[in-house]
């Protein structure tokens, strides 16, 4: 088994496994929103999707924050230093991206002129005034970090997934703690 101090705190793991759970539904969400047809219940799972995409921006900021005062375990003394370097630089995109696709959303929503109303309660301030130009702009940049998440996201999966099979080396199981390293 991975000794105690070589594992993710449970606060680190609960949120590391609710946002990827929040994440692949906003994403599955926005790929199925985005070709329907319009009408009362489009505009409903938009506004799910813009509520969600709130939370996933509060999570991450409650995750980084967390982050910052817990330091993750060190990478397995075998791991080779540019698997070290590249965890760490996906892990800071991740980050970055897990904050500014939400933003993108909310400023793309306030230049189209839909305000964001959290959980249909609280109204969030537009960012910006409505310009259906920025908002078309700020659409496709909303979706083409969406797919550059997509594809980190498969990346940490697979080098996860390698750590595990193959490197055996028990980086997986500090994220799975049910998991016992070999």
């Amino acid at each position: 088994m991975t000794p105690d101090n070589d594992r993710y705190t449970h606060t680190a793991v609960a949120l590391h496994w609710l946002m990827a759970v929040l994440l692949v539904g906003l994403f599955a969400v926005g790929l199925y929103m985005t070709g329907l047809k319009l009408s009362p219940q489009k505009l409903q799972i938009y506004s799910w999707h813009k509520w969600a995409g709130v939370t996933l921006f509060l999570l991450a900021l409650a995750r980084l924050a967390w982050r910052l005062g817990h330091r993750p375990p060190a990478p397995p003394a075998t791991m080779p230093r540019w698997q070290h370097v590249a965890a760490e630089g996906t892990h800071h995109l991740l980050y970055v991206l897990m904050l500014a696709i939400p933003l993108t959303g909310w400023l793309m929503s306030s230049a189209k002129g839909f305000q964001t109303v959290w959980f249909g309660v609280l109204p969030l301030p537009d960012l910006l005034a409505k310009d259906e130009a920025l908002g078309e702009l700020l659409a496709g940049a909303h979706k083409a970090l969406n797919l550059g998440l997509a594809a980190l996201v498969l990346g940490h999966v697979g080098a996860a997934l390698k750590h595990h099979f193959i490197d055996r080396d028990g980086v997986l199981a500090r994220m799975l703690p049910f998991l016992r390293s070999h």
